[in-house]
């Protein structure tokens, strides 16, 4: 029997404020970022970041904040611990590697780590978003009223302590769905048309690495359908070599 997976999931809030017609973060980076949630298994406590300006956050992450952070990440892979995100390939590591300047140390991190809207991208060729994934199981979603285009605006306006929280019940959830898709040996979500979809999981969930590995999916009958390469663009370009 195989050792269960010891998860350690995280989410980032990115700082820069944006207008509210943005369709693409990527295209208004640096986003900078304001503050970034980890919980691990096993553990109550959960691990937050974010910049320090005396007694308050600052408006972001230095660099120097940002790098200390990622130390953290890869001194839990190094225990043993697999990270855990939900897009974190295509978005937070992506900024993760922008921010502290160690895109070689984030390739190799994101690679190793669990990216489960990838894993369903590179399974079914679509993603599904995490709100979907928590109505899916009949979790508690995301925070109510609140998406993380708010995030930034609310962190400018000092509304700390509802960010971090925020923050913290999307790591939550990506680590309760995780851990209930491997339970049930499936992920479930509601789909545009309100059915429960379900992706099987006979193997838990994949890595990046091993993702990247599985036969492309159909997807002759979508319009635009991602590319694995939207991804992992931003990945030096001998990374996926190792």
């Amino acid at each position: 029997m195989n050792t269960p997976r010891r998860y350690v999931a995280f989410d980032i809030e990115t700082a820069k404020v944006l207008p509210e017609s943005v369709t693409d973060l990527m295209d208004h980076r640096p986003l900078g970022i304001a503050c970034v949630a980890a919980v691990v298994s096993g553990r109550e406590e959960p691990f937050v970041w974010h910049g320090a300006n005396g007694d308050e956050p600052a408006a972001q992450m230095s660099p120097a904040e940002v790098r200390s952070m990622i130390e953290q990440f890869a001194a839990w892979v190094d225990e043993g611990y697999t990270l855990l995100s939900w897009n974190g390939l295509g978005f937070d590591f992506n900024v993760l590697a922008e921010e502290s300047g160690l895109a070689e140390e984030c390739a190799r991190i994101a690679l190793g780590h669990v990216d489960m809207m990838f894993h369903v991208v590179c399974e079914l060729g679509y993603p599904v978003g995490l709100g979907k994934a928590a109505e899916g199981f009949g979790l508690p979603g995301k925070c109510a009223g609140l998406t993380g285009c708010d995030a930034p605006v609310m962190w400018a306006q000092g509304r700390y302590a509802d960010v971090l929280e925020y923050n913290l019940q999307d790591a939550r959830l990506a680590l309760t769905i995780a851990l209930e898709a491997e339970r049930r040996g499936e992920l479930l979500w509601v789909t545009r048309r309100g059915t429960i979809g379900r992706m099987p999981l006979n193997k838990g969930w994949r890595s990046v690495q091993e993702a990247l590995q599985t036969p492309l999916p159909d997807t002759s009958w979508m319009s635009d359908p991602p590319t694995r390469d939207d991804f992992t663009a931003w990945l030096p370009s001998d990374s996926l070599l190792h």
